[in-house]
This record gives structure tokens, sequence and C-alpha cells, in this order.
């Protein structure tokens, strides 16, 4: 089973991060072990988006049917701050 249950409405997962940047390491590391998993999970039919950009603060936005789209800021948390945040985020 899953660590996370991803909606048939989720249309879009997009994570925002730095390159380079300490508070970006956690989200990092959590994109390397859990990447994988995700596509196999949603049949690689959902697009995940992995956004670089120098000097922004790691955040994930979800994008749902009708244009819905929430985010969340991952700042200061670790690889498990980032699991429960993304499971909370795909429960809207």
């Amino acid at each position: 089973m899953s660590k996370f249950i991803i909606p048939t409405t989720l249309r879009e997962l997009r994570f925002h991060l730095s390159q380079t940047g300490e508070a970006s390491v956690p989200l990092r590391k959590f994109l390397t072990t859990n990447y994988p998993s995700l596509k196999t999970q949603t049949k690689n039919s959902l697009p995940i988006l992995i956004r670089e950009s120098y000097g922004i603060p790691p955040s994930i936005t979800a994008r749902f049917e009708k244009g819905k789209e929430f985010k969340t800021n991952l700042e200061g948390l670790d690889e498990q701050g980032i699991s429960t945040a993304l499971n909370q985020l795909l429960k809207n």
C-alpha cells in the first residue's frame, strides 16, 4: 500500500525548490526517494513538475479539477514533514 492517497480530481503536482538553497535540501531528498513511487502509483498519467529556481523557498502546488490550486510552503520541514504536508494538500 502506498503512503500517498492520490485523489482522482488531482490534475497536476508542482514542486518548487532552489538548486543550491539549504532550505530545499529536505525536498530534494524527498523527491529522490518518493518520485518513482508517485509516478508508478499514478501509472505515469499525472504530471509531476519539478521547478528549480535560485533562491526560492520550497513549496508544493496541487492543481485539481476546475482549476482549483492549493499551495503549501515547505520551508523548515524535514522529509517526514514534507510527506505529511503533501498528504494534507491532497485531502483538499
